[in-house]
């Protein structure tokens, strides 16, 4: 590693060497073509000097591999890394490698040692794991510690006859800042990515199908998610323990349990979502303060929005609650106040006027009463639904405000739902 002189700043003399060597590493590679069959892909990397790129022709060249050198691994189409079920197919030990262009699989199948596709340690920063096929293994790639890897444009598939708590995460990062995760297809494994311990990451433009959740985070801060596309999963995005957030143009499309889920997440941003076709909850906000939640569509969900535990100072403002059977879920009797700045939401069942015609509703929105908190505490009194003696409570409420639970109040609700985008994967929704 460079010294830093006074100022932080590399030393002239550290920059020069390093430079120095770089352009003797740089002007001395050479390009290799490695058969395929045997030990030639062991042999090659044994001999290889940094820079040089190593072409592999069609074909099935043996793992486990252990890449300690910075070099470049491209694969004709057809060429093939093997794991031969044992360990990591792939392990990155060096800056700056590239994996492109390959078939990796058949990963050895025990969680407990994390063996992976490609596994890239905290040597590995740098590293840029692209355009491959990474099928078969137990996890596809685990970023283990390095900065700023990249891994773009890869299609992943997981062991998809293990039970789904068997299987690794198609993408899994620990202690990875400012790696990229972008336009890859992920299918079939545990969670589609998983981040822990982590910061300052993007996740962009990815597919998620047949998961449990197309992305999961724990601990991980100041990151992006945007224009992701979740369909088909248990759960869409499931945010934990995390902070400084931007969730941006993300798709949660007939996902099964939740489109979105919030616990433990604090001054996030949470922007231009869509979620919709049929789960259990279109959002789920528990324990999360100080968020920023505008310009999302929720639509065809059992539960619009279910709002628990405490959740305080959020702004919530400029969102759309579409044919929801219950818009709003929120047991509790402190009082809500869901606009801002005399900007409030849209809802498909708000039965109000817009007499001055400037697009708000004259009368507030209150989407949960004394009524429907009997409904969630005893569920068979739906059954009572249009009895005289729930009308008459629900006309009392309207007559007599105090004697309002509390809950969620929208002071100026729209009109007109918003228009928002799908992002890339398909037309609007307006």
């Amino acid at each position: 590693m460079a010294r830093f002189g006074a100022y932080g700043k590399p030393g002239s003399a550290a920059v020069a060497a390093g430079l120095a060597l770089l352009y003797a590493a740089v002007s001395a590679a050479a390009e290799i073509v490695v058969p395929a069959g045997g030990d030639a892909l062991q042999a090659a990397l044994a001999a290889a000097r940094p820079g040089d790129v190593l072409r592999l022709r069609p074909g099935v060249h043996a793992g486990p591999l252990r890449i300690d050198r910075t070099v470049i691994l491209i694969g004709e189409q057809g060429a093939i890394i093997d794991g031969g079920g044992t360990g990591n197919t792939v392990t990155v030990s060096a800056p700056d490698v590239v994996l492109r262009g390959l078939v990796i699989r058949n990963s050895g199948a025990d969680l407990s040692k994390q063996d992976s596709g490609v596994f890239v340690d905290k040597a590995g920063d740098r590293a840029r794991i692209e355009n491959n096929l990474i099928v078969d293994n137990l996890m596809g790639v685990y970023l283990w510690g390095p900065d700023d890897a990249v891994v773009r444009g890869n299609r992943i598939e997981g062991r998809q006859y293990r039970r789904i708590n068997d299987r690794g995460d198609d993408i899994r990062l620990w202690n990875t800042p400012g790696s990229i995760i972008e336009n890859n297809d992920v299918r079939w494994g545990r969670d589609g990515i998983f981040t822990t311990t982590s910061r300052d990451n993007l996740f962009r433009g990815n597919r998620f199908r047949d998961l449990r959740y197309a992305v999961h985070y724990m601990y991980t801060n100041t990151s992006r998610l945007e224009g992701n596309l979740s369909t088909g999963n248990t759960m869409g995005f499931a945010l934990m323990f995390s902070a400084g957030l931007r969730v941006t143009g993300n798709l949660s499309q007939g996902d099964r349990q939740r489109g979105i889920l919030l616990n433990y997440v604090n001054s996030s941003t949470i922007t231009g979502n869509v979620v919709r076709g049929g789960p259990e909850k279109c959002v789920f906000i528990y324990n999360s303060n100080k968020n920023t939640f505008a310009s999302n569509w929720f639509e065809g969900c059992a539960i619009g929005v279910h709002f628990t535990a405490g959740s305080e100072r959020n702004r919530i403002y400029g969102n759309a609650f579409v044919d929801n059977r219950e818009q709003v879920k929120y047991v509790g009797t402190r009082y809500l106040e869901w606009s801002d700045n005399g900007h409030g939401n849209y809802w498909s069942d708000y039965i109000g006027f817009d007499l001055d015609h400037d697009g708000i509703g004259e009368q507030p929105y209150r989407p949960n009463d004394l009524v429907d908190q009997i409904f969630w505490r005893y569920p068979l009194a739906k059954l009572l639904f249009n009895s005289p003696a729930l009308q008459l409570l629900r006309w009392a409420q309207r007559e007599f405000p105090t004697l309002h639970p509390g809950g969620v109040t929208d002071s100026f609700p729209l009109m007109r739902p918003p228009e928002i985008p799908i992002p890339e994967f398909g037309g609007g929704v307006s």
